[in-house]
């Protein structure tokens, strides 16, 4: 189940809720009872690239094709 993060626009208290994707946008309350809270957007990591950890990365930019050729 994912988590959203909020923050209350009267105290300041940063908090997190979890709830079904359905509710995601449900009005939520502080720990406090204020009502007055938005939904923060959040980053997420999400693993399984599936790749070697120890590969080394690309160079990039650059030349006629991007760089990765080395020209």
């Amino acid at each position: 189940m994912p988590r959203y993060e909020y923050r209350c626009r009267a105290c300041g208290d940063t908090f997190e809720v979890q709830r079904p994707m359905r509710d995601a946008n449900v009005k939520t309350a502080c720990p406090a009872g204020h009502d007055d809270t938005v939904k923060l957007l959040s980053t997420v990591a999400v693993g399984g690239g599936g790749g070697d950890a120890t590969a080394q990365p690309r160079p990039s930019g650059g030349g006629c094709c991007g760089g990765a050729c080395g020209c």
